[in-house]
């Protein structure tokens, strides 16, 4: 972190709005968007509405936090306490971020917070499809709040568009970056460190995923997947030496285990939950598999393909604008194992396709979706939506005169 007092009071300030801050897809897009922008740029504050973890050690900048501890349910004083810390930080921008965080518009409004941001992160249960009325009544009824929407996908901004009815302009589309740096190809095979990849370490190919172990992310498939997998070809077990590898944490680890336990498979699969050495883990894999039932931007799916891992992903959200079907994986329908074994069969019986759509993957990557592109993006955003408010306020002024 940089020493107290090194940022300039004067540079605008963002008061970042989130449900937590923990292990996360969304939580780890802010963490690399806060450590890239230059402090002389803009400041940084993270307001929980529950609290946070060890996950703030990842933030490089010097950035003020604040947990709430909003209580299970509906908690009142939330408001309340959201509005007495945004009165005293008095940001610049305030920018909530998913669902959870959507209400927090009412009091950044009142706390006399003039640049308003909302981002859409992805869905989660109940409400995987976008079509809960309750959830879209909500998003309505705070739509006048905001000033700029940022939809992690065409997916969403196509959501908010023709379903909330946002305008158009109001709409920044800004899809996540990957490290490409951080999260390369493997030089040579990192099977050989795995804990289940003795004997024969350096034959045995790694089907592999990242991500919480909840229901959205539906690890479950995989696992259905991988044992039908074995089911199906002919010495995968010994001949091919098939391996699985589960990496996060989550209340369906212990069923996940379970399962393949009660399918003998223990001693070729590992779920080692939650890790901080997810790019080296990355590298020893040869196959990626996304099996979640919904999605914004998978930060997972990018950093796969900047490892130069080809992507077995279900075809929903904004996965069918990172994996290029054929190309630099395949797309399979949700909660269908049978369909995501046969894409992962592929792989398994083709070697110079795993590395040509690795290889296709790691350029994809590297053109696209670069971080620096992302953190412009976002400066863009936040630039524009103090010019805008500054504008209007200066209306308002000559108005008054």
């Amino acid at each position: 972190m940089m020493p107290p007092g090194e940022v300039k009071a004067d540079v605008p300030l963002i008061a970042h709005v989130i449900h937590r801050l923990d292990v996360g897809g969304m939580e780890n897009g802010l963490v690399n968007l806060i450590n890239r922008i230059a402090p002389e740029r803009y400041r940084h504050a993270i307001v929980c509405l529950t609290e946070h973890t060890d996950f703030r050690s990842r933030i490089e900048r010097d950035v003020e936090y604040f947990s709430l501890n909003k209580r299970a349910g509906k908690d009142l004083g939330l408001y309340l306490r959201l509005w007495r810390v945004l009165s005293r930080l008095q940001p610049d921008i305030v920018h909530t971020r998913g669902l959870a965080a959507l209400e927090a518009q009412l009091p950044a409004m009142l706390a006399g917070v003039r640049a308003r941001v909302h981002g859409e992160h992805g869905r989660d249960f109940p409400d995987v499809d976008g079509k809960s009325r309750k959830y879209r009544a909500l998003r309505r009824m705070f739509r006048p709040l905001v000033n700029r929407y940022v939809p992690l996908s065409h997916d969403l901004a196509d959501y908010l568009r023709d379903d909330i009815g946002v305008a158009a302009e109001k709409i920044s589309t800004i899809r996540n970056g990957v490290d490409t740096d951080r999260f390369r190809p493997a030089e040579e095979t990192a099977a050989s460190r795995l804990p289940f990849a003795a004997p024969g370490a350096s034959e045995c190919l790694v089907i592999g995923t990242v991500g919480r172990m909840e229901a959205v992310k539906d690890p479950m498939t995989l696992a259905r997947a991988f044992v039908e997998l074995i089911s199906r070809v002919p010495g995968g077990r010994k001949r091919l030496r098939l391996r699985l590898m589960m990496v996060g944490g989550g209340s369906l680890r212990a069923p996940v285990q379970d399962y393949l336990a009660r399918a003998k498979l223990s001693d070729i699969v590992w779920l080692p939950g939650a890790r901080e050495d997810v790019p080296e883990l990355l590298r020893a894999m040869h196959v990626f598999v996304l099996p979640s039932l919904a999605e914004g931007i998978s930060n997972t799916i990018l950093e796969a393909m900047a490892s130069g891992l080809p992507v077995v992903a279900t075809n929903v959200g904004g996965n069918a604008e990172l994996v290029t079907e054929g190309e630099t994986g395949y797309l399979v329908p949700r909660e269908d194992p049978l369909a995501m074994a046969d894409s992962i069969r592929r792989y398994a019986d083709d070697a110079d396709l795993r590395r040509r759509h690795g290889a296709n993957a790691r350029r994809r990557a590297e053109r696209q979706f670069g971080i620096d592109r992302m953190v412009e993006q976002y400066l863009d955003v936040y630039d524009g939506v103090l010019v805008e408010r500054e504008n209007y306020a200066l209306r308002g002024t000559q108005k008054a005169k």
